[in-house]
């Protein structure tokens, strides 16, 4: 690596000539492919805009010029030229560095992101504090055209527009996010690159000085054009023309597969064979298939992903019903309600949304759909914690957030046969919503396809029967305490209850249990405050219940970044800290 190796910052890159940079922008792909191929990680986006990234810490003098990246897959490249490129095989690794931007790692990273659209509203908070103060920096921020569809990134163009801030917005077009992108406004943003747009460009239209579209893979031209941007005042908005996964044949040809492919061989791009054979199937897919089942003997069924098709497999109802199936794009609120406007014309909406992203339409679940007892479906995917991508994705606050919800069930399947139950009891008939939360990962069940069984609502399920200490599991994490109660030397002492609904409690049971216990432990993958553990809590408090009461689950602290195994440990969910605190009770 002839320039790699001497660049520590981009003040090493500005001292470069121009017509150098061409050779850096083939050893910094170059670079990614390696690190990502063994290590795993965003690949896609990345490749996609290391000229665009090249070009912005060329033109522009980061860190005093404020550069955010939108949602963050694509900031690699950036990490790699503002320091980090010694400690990138560390990336999204314990005690690593994040996969995504973040403010306490770097000067360079000016806002922390890893949820979708929310750069331009962050830029503009900067360029409107650095004119009260009379600074005179440049403020950017890159978003990609799925992003840009989003609610919130409307509302900050259109807030922009108004303030006649130092402002350039990058819009990096190559037609997808994840999943391919979706509505009208890429419709539109086709036409604007045909050259068949109508004559007004809806961008100028929000008082952007608009210039575009280029080739975003084209060094000389952009840095001409960021250069000539710098001198023009107010809100401005580059549109950009890009291949994600440039430079990686098979990158280019499957984006939606190469978007995080796992481990691939670095000269070919062929992904490693990964030995599935025997295994459980992924919660993600049992939903999906098990939706395609049920739609097909209920014409009621519908199906909503905000822009997840493929990691939510909704992408299964959409091949088989395209027509009652639905990607909305990254509008998350907008999800939410349309399934409220489904529900309350007689339709049965599964709205299927990550756990973290649900966080971002809080109100119009209580607003649209629980205060008007809409029976909408939530199927919560990546719930708990989830992994290498960190505290922005860690799906553990929805048993918080939506416990306190009147109207609202609550429900999390100890494996991948309560799954398909319960989406068959609800599509049977319900009068309220219902969250369905499950993990992201596989189940225990090879033979999951089982012949559907009716879930009665707010049962819960007794494992194991013992005499001293129960233990009550929410969710897939049971399978774990199963394991524990049924290998322990003084197993009889045991009780294990699969408790299934954290709304409403199964009361009767509880009555049971702390009659018959001397001390009851919880389990989950979620928050402890205001979590599954909590409710046990109120419940003893509430019928006077003297029961000693552990409560295990996370912290409250943000979780990094880590394998699934190694986060559940240090947040003492794992094997060892429950036979730990069983021990300490049965041997003190």
């Amino acid at each position: 690596m002839k320039y790699l190796n001497i660049i520590n910052s981009p003040l090493e890159l500005r001292n470069l000539k121009q017509e150098e940079l061409a050779a850096v922008a083939e050893e910094l792909r170059a670079f990614i492919i390696d690190i990502v191929a063994a290590k795993e990680g965003h690949l896609g986006a990345s490749l996609g805009v290391v000229e665009l990234t090249i070009a912005l810490h060329y033109v522009f003098n980061t860190p005093d010029d404020k550069l955010i990246w939108d949602v963050g897959h694509q900031a690699y490249g950036h990490k790699i030229l503002t320091g980090r490129k010694e400690v990138f095989t560390t990336n999204r690794q314990l005690g690593g560095i994040s996969g995504f931007p973040k403010m306490k790692e770097s000067s360079y990273d000016a806002f922390g992101t890893g949820h979708s659209s929310t750069s331009i509203s962050a830029i503009l908070g900067m360029a409107l504090a650095a004119k009260l103060k009379g600074e005179q920096y440049q403020h950017i921020a890159v978003i990609g055209d799925a992003s840009i569809a989003s609610g919130m990134a409307f509302e900050g163009l259109n807030h922009a527009g108004v303030t006649n801030t130092n402002l350039l917005i990058v819009l990096n077009d190559n037609t997808i996010g994840i999943d391919p992108s979706v509505g009208a406004l890429k419709k539109y943003l086709t036409n604007v690159k045909k050259g068949t747009a109508k004559d007004e460009n809806i961008f100028e239209c929000l008082n952007f000085n608009y210039s575009g579209p280029i080739d975003g893979h084209d060094l000389e031209t952009l840095i001409t054009e960021l250069n000539r941007l710098k001198a023009v005042d107010g809100p401005k908005l580059l549109h950009i023309i890009t291949t994600k996964g440039k430079g990686l044949k098979k990158a280019e040809e499957n984006q939606v597969v190469y978007h995080a492919p796992g481990k691939f061989n670095k000269q070919t791009g062929d992904l490693l064979p990964k030995s599935e054979d025997d295994l459980p199937p992924k919660y993600q897919d049992v939903f999906g298939h098990s939706l395609v089942e049920l739609a097909a003997a209920n014409p009621k069924i519908t199906g909503i992903t905000p822009a997840m098709p493929t990691g939510s497999s909704l992408k299964f109802m959409m091949e088989k019903f395209p027509d009652r199936a639905f990607d909305v794009g990254i509008a998350e609120q907008h999800a939410v309600t349309m399934a409220a406007g489904m529900a309350s014309a007689g339709m049965i909406p599964f709205c299927n949304i990550y756990s973290t992203f649900l966080q971002r339409a809080y109100d119009q679940v209580i607003h649209d759909v629980a205060l008007q007892e809409l029976p909408v479906v939530f199927c919560l995917d990546r719930a708990g914690l989830v992994g290498e991508d960190g505290a922005t994705h860690h799906g553990v606050f929805d048993l918080a957030f939506l416990r306190c919800i009147p109207n609202l069930i609550i429900f999390a399947p100890m494996n991948e046969i309560e799954l398909r139950n319960i989406m068959f009891t609800v599509q049977l008939g319900m009068l309220q919503p219902i969250a369905i939360r499950y993990p992201r990962g596989r189940g225990t069940t090879l033979s999951w396809r089982k012949p559907f069984e009716k879930i009665a609502i707010g049962s819960s399920e007794e494992i194991y029967k013992g005499t001293e200490i129960a233990i009550l599991s929410i969710g897939h994490i049971g399978n774990m305490v199963a394991d524990i109660v049924k290998d322990h030397k003084e197993m009889n002492k045991l009780g294990h209850y699969n408790m299934r609904f954290v709304k409403p409690l199964d009361q009767e049971r509880l009555h049971q249990i702390f009659k018959s216990y001397k001390h009851v432990i919880t389990i989950e993958d979620g928050c402890k405050i205001g979590g599954y553990g909590s409710a046990i809590l109120e419940f003893a408090n509430n019928f006077g219940y003297k029961t000693s009461i552990t409560i295990l689950g996370v912290d409250d602290q943000f979780v990094e970044h880590a394998s699934v195994r190694e986060l559940h440990k240090i947040a003492g969910i794992d094997t060892e800290t429950l036979k730990k605190h069983i021990n300490n009770i049965l041997y003190a």
